[in-house]
């Protein structure tokens, strides 16, 4: 029987801890190096991305459903108290317009790059609450692109979002101790996904773990810029590579250069609702700010029952 709670909070706590992991990635960038760091470490801290999904979170379980309005509110105010967190450009422009104009989160970030919207990786970054509240839900596609509409407009970025909360859901539902269905997850990915930019990049994927590839040359095939379909992909390739491991998977998806917090974020997101809580280090989970709160948003999204 699979123990759904434990994905749950692995999940949550898994996405957090490769976010902060990642984040002294950028200064610690040999594996040897990086592990004395953790080891010594007193605590992880995250950024923007557990924030951004600690507010989705926070909405859903608060509402029963995903409602943009609400979001957009938690969005900006945990901005308000945590502005320091490493938010990027878009997300503080959105909020001030917000303030200054009354316009909505959803208006305002149809405004940005010239009214073509973000096709960065910050919806993708924070979409796995919207994952596991949704994950049987035939509607998944839309209530992840309406969760990242608030702040990427672009469609690009909305699929990205849309097919990591996809494989999110996917881990959910798989039992860790049965052999991992490497195939049909990525033909199910590379089905979910609308925009070819995205749908490519699944199927390269997929080339490159059949010819065994190693990260470092898959990065630099897949991509390791902020837009979605340039770190995405590789997020997912560290998790497709190491299924069995948390621990491979986050420094896989850390390592190899990239948005490295972000690649954390989306890789161990997918990891801990595949693997569970337990498959995280005691270690790293012990020094994770703010834990025992993300496990309570774990615990509470798992109750929930979505509107449809």
């Amino acid at each position: 029987m699979i123990d759904m709670t434990s994905k749950y909070l692995g999940c949550m706590v898994g996405s957090a801890l490769g976010d902060a992991i990642g984040e002294l990635a950028f200064r610690y960038r040999e594996k040897e190096v990086l592990c004395r760091k953790l080891e010594k470490a007193k605590e992880l801290s995250y950024t923007d991305d557990t924030a951004m999904a600690i507010g989705l979170a926070e909405s859903i379980t608060r509402m029963g459903h995903l409602d943009q309005h609400d979001l957009g509110e938690k969005f900006r105010s945990n901005f308000n108290r945590e502005p320091w967190r490493g938010y990027g450009p878009g997300p503080p422009t959105i909020f001030s317009m917000v303030e200054r104009t009354g316009m909505s989160c959803v208006e305002a970030a149809q405004t940005l790059f010239w009214g073509q919207g973000s096709l960065g990786n910050g919806a993708a970054m924070r979409v796995a609450p919207v994952g596991l509240a949704y994950h049987d839900d035939p509607e998944l596609y839309k209530r992840a692109s309406e969760s990242a509409a608030l702040t990427h407009a672009h469609p690009i970025g909305q699929d990205g979002a849309a097919v990591q909360a996809k494989a999110v859901a996917l881990a959910l539902s798989l039992h860790p101790d049965d052999p991992f269905p490497r195939e049909s997850f990525l033909t199910a990915l590379i089905d979910f996904a609308k925009i070819g930019e995205i749908k490519n990049k699944m199927m390269e994927i997929q080339k490159l773990l059949v010819a065994g590839e190693s990260p470092s040359r898959a990065a630099t095939r897949l991509g390791q810029s902020v837009t979605v379909h340039e770190s995405l992909p590789f997020a997912l390739f560290s998790f497709l590579r190491h299924p069995e491991s948390f621990e491979d998977c986050l420094l896989c998806a850390v390592l190899n250069g990239g948005d490295r917090d972000t690649l954390g974020a989306m890789a161990c997101a997918v990891a801990g609702a595949y693997l569970g809580l337990e498959s995280i280090p005691r270690g790293w989970k012990e020094k994770l700010e703010n834990r025992s709160y993300l496990m309570d948003l774990g615990l509470k999204l798992s109750k929930i029952q979505p509107k449809r």
